[in-house]
């Protein structure tokens, strides 16, 4: 590894246009270091998701002024056109087949907007030793980082990363899925999840949780110089695929005295979901599967089909 003092370039890259001729853009940081391994970063995938673009803000002020071995390389806004509508997919009028931009890696410069869009990028992904992606989940989510259990490298940037809770995917159990992750699997290069916490507004323990997160994964690696910080006991969760999810459209109500954290059993009572005009109980909503209640929808209206809790049982 060779530290030298850090070089910045910003730069725009189109990836599509839009039918009017304007076209969809992203803005591209690098910071080039001495020799040393390469490290992509995104965030905002999803239009709401603001705690990943305000974290990587702050490590820009951080990168600027350090010695790297390597580079960096940070997209922090992914989806320009969900973040620009304030929505958590794309709008369905620029792309109704696939509006959730982290089903269509690595997408495909012959498909529809977004697998276009995707594709656009997918260079700098390639190009890079491992890739870190933000995410930000509801308020009421227990701050995790998510990878393989196959893949004994982003296990080690997980747990770099500093979170308590780490999530494990199963070996095949996302690959056909179209998101980041799994994608990036496919092409050999480690990666990570992070969820932070607090869609659709700036938490600033949140974003301090992805400044520090980052910036001990690129310790882990080499790029910045010294050991990640010392993470708290971690809890290691296996994601159970069948969340628990409305049967009925109505208000949910959760049990008061549930909380993220807590340990549920299988079939244990989380709450309900009422008709709000005929006070009718539409559904009694049960736990899917034992383990640990990592997320958890609160007092919201729901339609069926919806996610209403996860649970991942312990490793």
């Amino acid at each position: 590894m060779e530290y030298e003092p850090a070089t910045h370039t910003a730069t725009d890259r189109t990836l599509g246009r839009l039918p009017s001729g304007a076209s969809v853009t992203v803005t591209v940081h690098r910071y080039d270091g001495g020799t040393g391994p390469t490290v992509y970063v995104q965030a905002a995938q999803h239009g709401i998701e603001l705690n990943g673009p305000a974290a990587l803000r702050r490590l820009h002020d951080r990168l600027v002024d350090a010695e790297l071995a390597g580079t960096v390389v940070v997209v922090p806004v992914v989806n320009s056109l969900a973040f620009d509508h304030r929505s958590y997919m794309t709008p369905a009028e620029y792309d109704v087949m696939n509006p959730n931009f982290n089903r269509v890696w690595p997408g495909d410069d012959e498909g529809s907007l977004q697998e276009r869009l995707a594709a656009a990028l997918w260079d700098l992904v390639t190009g890079a030793d491992a890739a870190v992606d933000l995410h930000t989940g509801t308020a009421d989510m227990l701050e995790h980082v998510r990878f393989r259990t196959d893949d004994s490298t982003a296990r080690r940037l997980g747990e770099a990363f500093g979170t308590e809770y780490l999530l494990t995917d199963a070996p095949d159990g996302d690959d056909d899925s179209g998101t980041f992750r799994a994608a990036a699997a496919r092409a050999g290069i480690p990666a990570i999840t992070a969820e932070l916490a607090n869609s659709r507004r700036v938490a600033h323990s949140a974003v301090e949780t992805g400044v520090e997160g980052v910036r001990n994964v690129l310790r882990e690696v080499g790029v910045l110089d010294g050991r990640p910080t010392p993470a708290p006991d971690r809890t290691r969760l296996r994601d159970d695929p069948d969340a628990t999810v409305a049967t009925a459209s109505g208000l949910f109500e959760p049990r008061p005295d549930v909380a993220v954290g807590d340990r549920v059993a299988a079939g244990e009572e989380l709450g309900a979901v009422y008709c709000p005009s005929s006070f009718e109980r539409r559904q009694t909503v049960t736990a899917t599967d034992g383990g640990v209640a990592y997320s958890l929808t609160r007092e919201s209206v729901v339609v069926a089909g919806e996610r209403l809790a996860s649970v991942a049982r312990p490793v």
